[in-house]
Order: structure tokens, then sequence, then C-alpha cells
């Protein structure tokens, strides 16, 4: 029953949705809860955007062709990527007590003025901003949260693929 509903563009569709609904999700934690996202919670969210992106290209690819076997890899590539994001914030939360207290510049401050590969250097590295837990769901931090959607993402990208196959 769940493999007839998720075949074709449905599936894809879903995922779309599924991957901006977490994008809103945090926007609407970040207002109610007046909580100001660190660069690695901003990058998060724009692979979960890249990810969503993919969902939905591949929505209208035919199933059995290269091009979708591509569009899966892209995918599975950008889950793992996300997944990567997700860890190294949760590391910088784990070390929090052993980081220096520097909050640091924000993320339009670096990209305003900063060459983009110093302004990326940064971003990834993370802040003192980073290591904060602000918001907790079940014991699980965002990026803890976000590490689980990356990797179910990259997961049901397989899913669909192998789905589709047929």
């Amino acid at each position: 029953m769940i493999n007839k509903l998720l075949s074709g563009k449905t599936g894809y569709l879903l995922g779309f949705v599924a991957c901006f609904g977490l994008v809103g999700l945090a926007l609407v934690i970040q207002t109610h809860y007046q909580l100001n996202p660190c660069p690695l919670c901003i990058s998060q969210r724009m692979v979960f955007m890249g990810l969503g992106v993919l969902f939905l290209i591949a929505a209208f690819i035919n199933p059995n062709t290269i091009l979708n076997k591509i569009f899966t890899l892209l995918q599975v590539l950008t889950a793992i990527g996300g997944a990567g994001v997700a860890i190294r914030h949760w590391w910088l939360q784990a070390h929090k007590d052993t980081m220096i207290a520097d909050c640091g510049v924000g993320f339009d401050y670096m990209f305003e003025n900063f060459p983009l590969k110093k302004a990326l250097t940064l971003v990834f590295r993370g802040t003192g901003d980073c290591a904060a837990i602000d918001w907790t769901f079940l014991g699980l931090s965002l990026p803890q949260l976000g590490l689980i959607a990356f990797v179910g993402f990259g997961v049901y990208a397989l899913y669909l693929a192998n789905l589709n196959k047929k």
C-alpha cells in the first residue's frame, strides 16, 4: 500500500514538501522562541532547501533513465553533506566547555566582508553561537534532529529510486 502511494511523482513531491516543511518548522521555532540561528543552523537549512529542490526536479524525470540515477546520487550526496554539517554542529555543542566563549561575527557580516572562500571557512568552522543549545525536543538538540532527518532523507532517496526502477 505504501509502495503504491509513494511510487511515481508522489514520493518525490512528498520529499520536497518534507524538506521545505522542516525549514518552515525551523523558522516557526526561531520566531516563537526568539532564537537567532547560528551559521551552521542556516547552512543546514540551505542544505534542506537544496535537497527539496532535488526531490522536486526528480518528480518530473522519467524513473527509467540515467538522469534519475544521477538525481538519486545528488540527493544522497546532499543528504550526506547535510549530515556532515549537523555532525560538526553537534560536535561543537558536545565540546562547548572546552571552546573559547567567542560568538564570532554574524552570517551576513561574513559574506559581506570576506571573500567567499574565507566566509565559507568561517561558516563551517562554527562559532560560539553554534555551541549553544537553545532548544530541544525529546532531549535532542536541533543538530541531532537535523542529522536524523538528513540520514532519513538519504535512505528515502534510495528507497524511491529502488521503488521506481520497476
